[in-house]
């Protein structure tokens, strides 16, 4: 489909131009005032990229930069949002809540009676923690999260429903940042944990943080709900791509006419998914970097469409560095000025760099 044509075809494409990528000396990752991230859901990127369904994203793609070998890190999509700002999916292997143990019965633990099952409250060093430990300013963006900080594992619930609002539009699964105990303790959580509400008074008030985790609900992430009042664009596939591209038209309109964008100092916004389609199993385990399918207990989490734009970058750039979730963490890391990588953020010689061209800053 689209510019990639057949998934074997952009492959093999891709390929050829990496060889040409990896044989170019990487530049320094330069020094970034705000980094934006917004996640959407279970598409692969050969059915994103080059859909007319996707009109936004593919002009993105087009006019900043297109990473065309990104890869998720595993499926489903829990271990992804933790990999993306912990650096490693901690044994969690399934969406079952933060709060879940070994054995436990509650709502939101249902896989918990599996022998290999791990605690899903993990006490490990993570993006926020180095944020904070800096002084660096960072929040987390959750549209129709039921109030800051919530706790909620998902929200409306069947017990607690809201008239004419499907449900469940917010899932605790896909705030990685919740997975953590320094996240869960933090007296200040209901500060940086927010709504959407919240992300568009920072715009408009000129106070958006250093940085920013950005997650749509699940009719606009392209995930999808089904069944009490949902509507038919949030469970028809092509639907659920149109108004997801039209959930992040609106989010990047907002910050492009930010005073964070049109300041003199660096701002990117990067678009990925966390995972690939599930029923795709010509990509489905398919990865980089230390995940793939011959990573032991890490088969990778398949090929998905990754966008970087920065106000004072590059333009029509195709990136064909195999990237995935630990790279981007990494380029975090380092255009935000921190050095000492979690997790396998740090293990460059498995292959993980930072994305460092499509961040590259042109000459002032």
């Amino acid at each position: 489909m689209g510019m990639f044509g057949s998934a074997k075809y952009g492959v093999l494409l891709c390929a050829i131009l990496a060889t040409v990528a990896g044989a170019q000396a990487r530049p320094a990752m330069p020094r970034y005032d705000h980094i934006f991230v917004i996640i959407d859901e279970n598409k692969s990127a050969d059915a994103i990229i080059g859909n007319k369904a996707a009109p936004e994203i593919n002009s993105l793609a087009k006019e900043y930069g297109l990473a065309t070998r990104y890869y998720a890190v595993s499926h489903p999509s829990e271990p992804n949002y933790i990999a993306l700002v912990g650096g490693d999916t901690f044994g969690i292997a399934d969406d079952d809540a933060y709060y879940c143990k070994p054995g436990m019965r509650a709502p939101g633990c249902g896989q918990s009676g599996y022998p290999t099952y791990v605690d899903h409250t993990i006490d490990a060093p993570n993006l926020a923690q180095q944020l904070d430990g800096l002084g660096i300013s960072w929040k987390g963006y959750f549209e129709s999260l039921p109030q800051p900080g919530s706790p909620a594992y998902i929200w409306p619930t069947p017990k607690q429903p809201v008239n004419g609002v499907a449900y469940p539009l917010y899932a605790v699964k896909h705030n990685g940042f919740m997975n953590f105990k320094s996240v869960q303790d933090d007296p200040r959580r209901a500060q940086k944990i927010v709504g959407f509400d919240a992300l568009y008074r920072d715009i408009a008030g000129g106070t958006l943080p250093h940085f920013a985790y950005i997650v749509p609900n699940l009719c606009n992430d392209m995930h999808g709900v089904y069944g009490h009042d949902a509507p038919s664009d949030c469970s028809d596939t092509d639907g659920l791509i149109t108004s997801g591209d039209q959930a992040i038209k609106q989010i990047v309109d907002k910050i492009m006419h930010s005073a964070a964008w049109l300041e003199a100092g660096n701002a990117a916004i990067v678009i990925t998914f966390d995972e690939s389609d599930d029923d795709r199993p010509d990509i489905r385990a398919t990865g980089c970097c230390g995940s793939g399918a011959h990573e032991p207990g890490s088969p990778g989490g398949g090929w998905v469409a990754t966008i970087v734009a920065t106000n004072h970058g590059p333009r029509h750039l195709i990136d064909a560095t195999p990237y995935n979730h630990y790279s981007l963490l990494r380029t975090i890391e380092a255009g935000l000025g921190i050095h000492r990588f979690v997790g396998h953020a740090a293990d460059i010689k498995k292959g993980v760099v930072s994305m460092t061209p499509l961040f590259a800053v042109a000459k002032q």
